[in-house]
């Protein structure tokens, strides 16, 4: 049914076990994982008389950003190796993490996103929401919420 499966992760102890699971459910179903992190975008500050200036510049944030990423990848694409399943990386950089997992999705013609479910309940699940509803509520492609 499902042959190209995106995989979100950030690197976090869910995220991780989430992959685990979704590289079992790819070798099962004979499908192919493309793993995704979200890469921050440079932090843009204003600053008042006084301020303390971060020296990183936007060029060395990049960098580091991109080496975090690819540590994070770099474990989906060892559990796929392990277990036979053929893995992609992708990294896009946005501070909007749903809308850049959407978009992955659509750009490496996934039929099926298979993510974590963080969970929040109560209020703060009320107010802040979270990256999985959100992708939930405005994905066209499928949605798997791995709990």
């Amino acid at each position: 049914m499902f042959k190209h499966i995106l995989v979100p992760t950030d690197g976090s102890e869910l995220s991780q076990e989430t992959v685990r699971r979704a590289v079992a459910f790819a070798r099962e179903a004979g499908a192919r994982i493309t793993a995704f992190y979200a890469k921050p975008e440079y932090p843009v500050t204003y600053y008042g008389e006084g301020a303390l200036i971060d020296p990183t510049t936007p060029e060395k944030f990049a960098e580091l950003a991109e080496q975090q990423a690819q540590q994070v990848l770099s474990f989906v694409e060892q559990v796929c190796a392990e277990a036979g399943v053929d893995c992609g990386k992708l990294a896009l950089t946005s501070d909007v993490p749903y809308e850049a997992i959407i978009e992955a999705a659509d750009r490496s013609g996934c039929d099926l996103i298979f993510m974590a479910s963080h969970g929040r309940r109560g209020i703060s699940g009320l107010l802040l929401g979270s990256e999985t509803n959100k992708v939930l509520t405005h994905s066209k492609i499928p949605v798997l919420v791995y709990r």
